[in-house]
């Protein structure tokens, strides 16, 4: 956050735009324009999909045929567990066992992390509830992806 604070100490702008994909990092900052009183609206942009819904990024290049088709299970474990969520599971242990095993399908991945969180303060969650970030990095093949989806728990 350093960097970030130099940067709107020099340039003083209004509104910055933070990407969702990087939904932790926009978390941060948004948090330090808060404690530090800047006179700044951060705005967290969504996340921009392929048709089969994996998130863009620039290392999806170095993914191989096979790779990206296999790659989409990020997506598929984000969305499966949106969907328990809407069906009343709030068990973030469960949850992310659920997702696990989604991603696991893939032959070529290896799961980094798979994380619930308070999507204010990025504090670990056991039970679900209000504003919620279920975040996961996962390397298919030498690649590393992350994805996230954030979600409000009533």
């Amino acid at each position: 956050t350093t960097v970030v604070t130099k940067l709107f100490n020099i340039v003083k702008p209004h509104l910055a735009v933070f990407g969702q994909k990087d939904a932790q990092q926009a978390i941060v900052v948004r948090q330090m324009v808060r404690d530090l009183n800047f006179d700044l609206e951060i705005v967290i942009a969504p996340i921009v999909r392929e048709p089969d819904g994996l998130a863009m990024s620039s290392r999806n290049t170095y993914l191989s045929e096979s790779e990206r088709k296999e790659a989409v299970v990020l997506y598929k474990a984000l969305m499966h567990a949106k969907k328990l969520i809407e069906a009343g599971e709030r068990d973030a242990e469960f949850l992310k066992r659920e997702m696990s095993k989604i991603i696991n399908s893939a032959p070529s991945a290896r799961i980094d992390y798979v994380a619930i969180v308070d999507a204010y303060q990025l504090r670990e969650l056991l039970k679900l509830e209000g504003e919620v970030l279920i975040a996961l990095a996962v390397w298919i093949g030498n690649t590393r992806l992350i994805d996230n989806l954030i979600i409000t728990v009533s």
